[in-house]
């Protein structure tokens, strides 16, 4: 293990898209400016002088123009949410091959036309960056991580064709001694070369996070892995979790016998407030999760971990038809996220299992979890998994996110993941699997460079391998919103689903949460102590007894007794206040998982494979 405390850059799959990255210091970007090459049809420099303002000044050097230059600015990313970053956009401005000022044009929201009389035009823009996370772009006094949609503007003209991008006047106080590049290059080049990207869409996939950070590599199966956390070291066990990160990322290679990078990289943020969630790329992923999470337990983070790992595969490269190619300027309408990320879930825990993180009982409580997540939303009864995908561009909407009025696509998918992967399973005597599915996806997508056809190139891959037809599985279960036939599968494996009723705690409110962002109150009991404190529908929780607040508040308080009282504090559009409320009980349905009456030996031998995700065929763990 290597330990690094000192200023670094790192831009992940840089061995494949961003060959090396240069530092200079600050020097006007001009047609004429020696720096960068000159090779290529657009060059960014990204100066980091106004840290503290958060605001990034931004040049694109256009070297062989000719007449007016469209640039967009994308209006999604990294999340299924129309965020219109040129908001963060200002003073655009142009200067041609003579230092003298083009016309510049907003001509849409997010468009500009810039005109120059001479071939070269250089593009000037400033932008506020300070949305933290892994779906964001922040640039303040600690560091700076660029998802670069949410930087760079891009000609749709050359969107397609090589380009570089340059760093300028990164902080003195992060330090200049050493540079980071996850490359070909050695120390000795690194500051007389620029980075390079294939396209404009390789680069966005290779965010990058600058400052000070601590660093851990290892090597495993053939390839180098890297671990950079922006975090205070004391906040949590660096030994764990490298020794955690082996046996995932190892059990995810062996899963699918195949190991398509040379180099991935885990990027972790661990704030001290609000954080969750995890971002896939082509050559690593990036995470936050609140450091108070880690202090007690460090599985959410390998949890996360091991989907966003899986997402190498399902997703990056095993890809849905209806992501491509992709739109920055428009919402993009897919059903198929039930098993781009779904399914990506169900892996994940498997691979939880597969890596001894999990335990067999764990694995069935997770199985039985998302069962009863789904079952308890009424809208499971007229939204199909397949239209949670299409809606996913809702979810900013805290209405839309209620039980009563969506399904998660993450949720049903992964519990279809399931039925699929015991389906297969009934059909093949045990002997294929859903990792067959997956190799077989691999094999005739991935790897030829073809995205499959959503929903029906599953249902085509199931059949492939089965030999057998899924017909009624996909317009029921997928398309459609028949009740799930949980017990007709769990069978094959000694289970069956039980209802039971249960108290639970609660505080006189519900909740609902997206992506790290608060809860959100989305309903109040009548009579309620919350109701008598005045809360609001709408009204933000951010901490629960002085602990960051996490949806579903119901887990906040599971372990504790009725009649406790609990302080929340609360934000909306009157400002910030505490209130207190006392704990009571209301009865819920709530489902299980739990052995049939009588387990036969050729059920539990089927459980255990299942858990695991081998074929009985001689699949080994």
């Amino acid at each position: 293990m290597r330990f690094v405390r000192k200023f670094q850059i790192i831009a992940f799959c840089l061995f494949q898209l961003l060959s090396t990255v240069s530092l200079w210091a600050a020097t006007p970007v001009t047609c004429s400016s020696p720096i960068g090459r000159q090779d290529v049809a657009t060059q960014y420099f990204v100066s980091l002088a106004d840290y503290s303002q958060h605001l990034a000044h931004v040049s694109i050097r256009l070297p062989a123009t000719t007449g007016a230059v469209i640039l967009d600015m994308p209006v999604w990313n990294a999340l299924y949410q129309v965020r219109d970053f040129a908001a963060n956009v200002q003073n655009v401005r142009a200067l041609d091959a003579n230092n003298q000022p083009g016309a510049v044009e907003n001509v849409k929201t997010s468009e500009w036309q810039v005109s120059a009389p001479t071939a070269c035009v250089v593009v000037q823009y400033d932008i506020h960056l300070d949305n933290p996370g892994p779906f964001g772009a922040q640039l303040n006094q600690e560091h700076a991580f660029f998802n670069w949609a949410i930087v760079l503007m891009y000609s749709p003209a050359t969107r397609a064709k090589e380009i570089t991008v340059q760093l300028t006047d990164v902080p003195v106080a992060w330090g200049m001694r050493d540079t980071h590049v996850l490359g070909s290059a050695s120390p000795g080049e690194v500051e007389k070369v620029v980075g390079s990207a294939h396209s404009y869409d390789d680069l966005v996939d290779s965010p990058v996070e600058i400052g000070v950070f601590q660093q851990y590599d290892f090597q495993q199966d053939g390839a180098t892995y890297h671990i950079v956390v922006h975090a205070n070291p004391s906040d949590y066990d660096a030994t764990r979790l490298e020794e955690e990160l082996r046996r995932v990322t190892h059990a995810g290679v062996d899963w699918m016998g195949d190991i398509p990078f040379k180099e991935y990289t885990f990027i972790y943020h661990f704030p001290h407030g609000h954080g969750a969630g995890g971002m896939e790329h082509a050559y690593g992923t990036a995470i936050d999760l609140n450091a108070e999470r880690l202090k007690s337990d460090l599985r959410p983070v390998i949890s996360v971990s091991a989907h966003e790992f899986f997402h190498l595969w399902n997703v990056k490269r095993i890809r849905p038809q209806s992501l491509e190619p992709i739109d920055y300027q428009h919402a993009m309408d897919t059903r198929a996220l039930w098993f781009s990320e779904g399914v990506t879930s169900t892996v994940g825990d498997m691979l939880l299992a597969r890596a001894d993180i999990s335990s067999s009982n764990q694995y069935i409580e997770r199985v039985a979890s998302e069962i009863d997540e789904l079952q308890s939303r009424p809208a499971h009864r007229w939204q199909s998994a397949e239209d949670s995908g299409l809606d996913a561009w809702f979810e900013a909407n805290s209405f839309y996110r209620t039980p009563q009025r969506s399904i998660s696509y993450y949720n049903k998918g992964e519990v279809l993941g399931v039925l699929l992967d015991l389906r297969i399973r009934q059909a093949t005597g045990g002997t294929k699997s859903l990792r067959d599915l997956f190799h077989w996806m691999n094999e005739h997508y991935a790897k030829k460079g073809v995205f499959f056809p959503d929903s029906e190139g599953v249902q085509h891959a199931a059949e492939e391998v089965t030999g057998q037809s899924f017909a009624d599985f996909f317009r029921n279960c997928v398309a459609g919103t028949r009740e799930l036939p949980y017990n007709d599968s769990l069978d094959f494996v000694g289970l069956q689903v039980a209802e039971t009723t249960v108290q639970i705690i609660t505080p006189g409110f519900e909740t609902t949460g997206f992506l790290g962002a608060p809860p959100e109150v989305t309903a109040i009991n009548s009579g309620s102590d919350a109701e008598r404190a005045g809360l609001l529908i709408g009204d933000r929780i951010l901490a629960v007894n002085g602990k960051p607040a996490v949806a579903p508040i119901e887990n906040q308080l599971a372990r504790m007794r009725e009649g406790s009282t609990v302080k929340f504090r609360i934000a909306n559009q009157y400002g910030l206040h505490d209130i207190k409320v006392k704990l009571t009980t209301r009865p819920r349905s709530e489902y299980v998982l739990q052995d049939m009456p009588s387990v036969t030996h050729e059920q539990r031998t089927h459980r255990e494979a299942w858990i695991h995700g081998d074929d009985e065929s001689g699949g080994t763990r």
